[in-house]
């Protein structure tokens, strides 16, 4: 995914109320952003950090700039969780993810039930492939890992994913990790004890585990390769 106008420069003075953030420019002007990112974003929030901006054109929006990248170390970090689905959808129809090669058509936000809506229907033939599409932001020591908050909705989704390959479909949960510092994935226990133990029960049900790196740049984010899963330990 290219990002079609160039992102501006800023410095993050602190993010707050989940969805705002204040930043500083390069000539001094301070003023409050939109923060598209409903977790903590634990390890990448930290004030003084280097920070990328759009602009959106529509001129009734309260904060016409969004936050969407952080810079840790050398790294930079996807934190605008809308555009997550987007980048998976892309690297797919462009045949870059292994286990999803000739897909013939991908549908966005299906409801699955009268309650739950998944994020892609992949069909292949007379294949359907339901998809749940996870942002994963949070590294500590090249360990990925998934949630950086609580997340009971999260929760539910993997146990719908688990009743949709009960009924003969494939059922797959995915993990963006939108950053390049990542050396392997694992549900994040102690942050979330019941997501982990729920991840790990649907797995020998059947649901598939998929987990990809997007190289992260202010001109482009792109899914590039795979990275390996390690189950958490309690």
């Amino acid at each position: 995914m290219d990002f079609q106008t160039p992102l501006q420069t800023a410095t993050l003075i602190k993010r707050y109320k989940r969805f705002l953030a204040d930043v500083r420019t390069e000539d001094g002007r301070e003023f409050t952003v939109h923060c598209p990112n409903s977790g903590s974003m634990r390890g990448c929030s930290d004030p003084g950090s280097q920070v990328m901006l759009s602009t959106s054109p529509n001129l009734k929006r309260k904060y016409p700039q969004t936050l969407e990248m952080i810079q840790k170390g050398d790294t930079w970090i996807g934190i605008n969780t809308m555009l997550t689905n987007h980048i998976v959808a892309e690297a797919i129809a462009g045949n870059r993810i292994h286990e999803l090669q000739d897909i013939e058509s991908i549908k966005k936000e299906i409801k699955t039930s009268q309650s739950s809506r998944l994020d892609l229907l992949l069909k292949r033939g007379d294949e359907n492939i339901y998809v749940e599409i996870k942002n994963c932001s949070l590294v500590e020591d090249g360990l990925a890992m998934f949630p950086d908050a609580v997340t009971s909705r999260g929760t539910k989704h993997l146990n719908e994913l688990a009743r949709l390959v009960q009924e003969g479909n494939r059922g797959i949960i995915f993990f963006c990790v939108q950053r390049s510092d990542a050396k392997h994935f694992s549900p994040a226990h102690h942050i979330d004890p019941v997501y982990a133990e729920t991840l790990a029960k649907v797995i020998k049900q059947g649901v598939e585990i998929v987990i990809y790196q997007a190289a992260v740049t202010p001109k482009q984010i792109r899914i590039t390769t795979p990275i390996p899963y390690t189950p958490s330990q309690p």
